[in-house]
């Protein structure tokens, strides 16, 4: 496979995750507004944190407000990890390797990308974009579910799924990281209904609610933070998305899964092996913001490499924008 196919196939995947756990990553943020009586205000500014890009939100909106926050992660045209901006990378992507991707594949995410245009000059979608995140959910779910029941299950799609699996886990640390930055409620709130409230919409934040409580019953920090970090048959856990993103590494490359061929996989297996044998535990003594936050490098760092070993020599362009860390 060319590079540039890889490299595009990749980051085409990578964005419409991206645009889908933006969609989560604002939608719970609102859910608990709607269910809180108090704090509506002050909780705006910390999604903005979260993101790293919170020092370019400053220069173009200056106050957190809710019309301004969901504008930025939404529909701000030069901000390049908003919606609306990830939804036009991914179909430029797309439009550049069509002879590479199925015709249907091209025709969701052409029509999402224009439903996403058409929210934008809604007034509606912000002031109540619940319907909105909703839609951007499913319609990613739909391209996804598109990609692998009509795209040949070789090189492309491994590279397609690879893409998914990165962005997918550095997303879901981000999401739990809303607990530290926007949910971390006062020190008398810890153990309560409210604090239970909160780490049930990190749950469902990531459509894990009633798997978590299937498999572990009563909700329990320590516990949350397991399923959504170690376990391996959760979708959207860490682990398993690692785990994912190794097979098709090794798919790829044609290497024996405990072996090392380049430093992508060299750097994809040091951050599986280190979860692997990663103790609830330790994560809580370390703590959860700075554990996620070496997370997020780590994944960064596999990502870099794996530009290096398939795609160096092609043009970056707007491909490769990234939160800031």
């Amino acid at each position: 496979m060319l590079s540039r196919v890889a490299d595009s196939v990749l980051w085409m995947s990578r964005y419409v995750e991206r645009a889908e756990n933006l969609a989560r990553f604002a939608d719970v943020t609102f859910n608990l507004m709607l269910d809180q009586s108090n704090g509506h205000r002050e909780q705006w500014m910390p999604l903005v944190n979260a993101t790293g890009d919170n020092r370019y939100f400053a220069e173009r909106y200056r106050t957190a407000t809710r019309e301004h926050v969901i504008r930025f992660l939404s529909f701000d045209d030069d901000y390049p990890n908003s919606i609306l901006s990830c939804l036009r990378a991914a179909r430029e992507n797309a439009r550049t390797i069509r002879e590479s991707i199925a015709s249907e594949m091209w025709e969701q995410l052409n029509n999402f990308y224009h439903r996403v245009m058409d929210a934008s000059r809604s007034r509606e979608c912000l002031l109540a974009p619940q319907e909105f995140f909703q839609e951007v959910k499913l319609a990613s779910q739909l391209f996804n579910g598109i990609t692998d029941s009509t795209m040949l299950h070789g090189e492309g799609w491994q590279f397609a799924r690879l893409g998914r699996m990165l962005e997918r886990a550095d997303k879901t640390s981000r999401i739990l990281d809303v607990k530290y930055f926007l949910l971390l409620p006062r020190v008398d709130d810890v153990g309560t209904t409210t604090d239970d409230l909160q780490w049930s919409a990190v749950l469902r934040s990531v459509s894990g609610f009633q798997m978590y409580r299937r498999k572990h019953g009563r909700i329990a920090p320590d516990k949350i933070v397991g399923f959504l970090v170690l376990d391996r048959a959760f979708p959207r856990a860490i682990m398993h998305c690692v785990d994912s993103a190794n097979e098709s590494l090794h798919a790829i490359s044609g290497s024996p899964e405990d072996t090392f061929w380049n430093p992508a996989e060299k750097r994809l297996g040091q951050l599986r092996s280190e979860l692997a044998y990663l103790q609830v535990q330790e994560i809580i003594d370390q703590g959860l913001h700075e554990f996620l936050d070496g997370l997020q490098r780590k994944i960064n760092r596999v990502g870099e490499a794996l530009y290096e070993t398939f795609c160096a020599g092609q043009p970056q362009a707007a491909r490769r924008a990234q939160f800031a860390q």
